[in-house]
């Protein structure tokens, strides 16, 4: 087991140097960049001398092994366009993300459970194609557009909740539902195949041949290892959510890291939009490790290697 985890904790390694590497050199690949920050009336001697005040016109590898160095100890420099520390705003911004990523997974958890049991206990059977339908529709639909119905239906025609803002709890319920939806059909979908799996064990006939009721042959035998998987599957969902909180974020106005990454990108302010990144794809990375060590704890083949 230590050696499938030293393994993968490698593999973490190099995709997060290769997340830097291209987050870094996709700005940079993007245009002059000092050009960008002068604006586009600017003078030749006014684009030489913002070049020269970020460093823009030394060798492209020096620049990334400079920022790489203070990324490592989370100093990613000041903003172009809101003139603070990054580190400083995304710390302050990063809190909402987080409500809102880890309410939209226990939404996804405490709905894609529930409906897999039911799916894989009442195989081919109504419910089994409507919990099937209903993962096939939350995987299609685009999230964006889940969230600009619940604002119309919940919001603007039945007034029950807010339509934009994070001042209270109410507000995180619309969008946690648009973000939670697109990460429930996954976990639905390996719920349902688990249970299929475990409930055909030969554990699980002997438990039913020695007279257990059917409640606790499915909650206390089947269920306990059918969702061994899906404990993995939510880590890496949650990298997924906050990835996908730029989008939901900006269409509920809630001021967190997406909100954030999407004034920076619209405003050309470059080192938030480098920061941005690769502090989600860090987080990413490092839930998807938690995952496989998950994995290799819970999965005896796993372990005894």
């Amino acid at each position: 087991m230590l050696i499938y985890i030293l393994r993968r904790l490698a593999i973490a390694l190099c995709v997060a140097l290769t997340v830097s590497v291209v987050s870094f050199s996709l700005l940079h690949m993007s245009g002059d960049l000092a050009v960008s920050i002068a604006g586009p009336e600017a003078t030749a001697a006014q684009v030489e001398a913002v070049r020269t005040q970020f460093g823009l016109d030394r060798p492209v590898a020096t620049q990334y092994f400079e920022w790489l160095g203070k990324a490592v100890r989370l100093d990613f420099g000041n903003s172009f366009y809101f003139q603070g520390s990054v580190m400083e705003m995304i710390a302050e911004r990063l809190p909402i993300t987080f409500k809102l990523g880890g309410s939209a997974l226990l939404l996804a958890i405490l709905t894609a459970i529930p409906l897999g049991v039911l799916a894989a206990i009442y195989r081919d059977t109504w419910l089994d194609r409507a919990a099937l339908l209903v993962a096939v529709v939350g995987q299609a639909m685009p999230s964006f557009w889940f969230g600009l119905t619940l604002i119309l239906v919940f919001a603007v025609t039945l007034h029950w909740l807010p339509v934009a803002g994070n001042e209270s709890w109410q507000n995180f319920i619309l969008p946690a539902v648009a973000l939670g939806y697109y990460a429930m059909p996954a976990m639905m979908r390996l719920t349902r195949a688990g249970m299929l799996e475990v409930l055909g064990s030969d554990y699980i006939r002997t438990a039913r041949a020695k007279g257990l009721s059917k409640s606790k042959v499915v909650f206390k035998h089947a269920l306990r290892n059918a969702v061994i998987p899906v404990v993995a599957l939510a880590a890496v969902e949650l990298g997924f959510m906050l990835g996908g909180s730029v989008v939901i974020e900006s269409v509920y106005s809630m001021q967190g890291l997406g909100q954030l990454a999407w004034d920076a990108i619209s405003r050309n302010d470059y080192p938030v939009v480098q920061a941005v990144v690769l502090i989600i794809a860090m987080f990413y990375i490092g839930l998807t490790f938690l995952a496989d060590v998950i994995n290799a704890l819970l999965d005896p083949r796993i372990r005894t290697r």
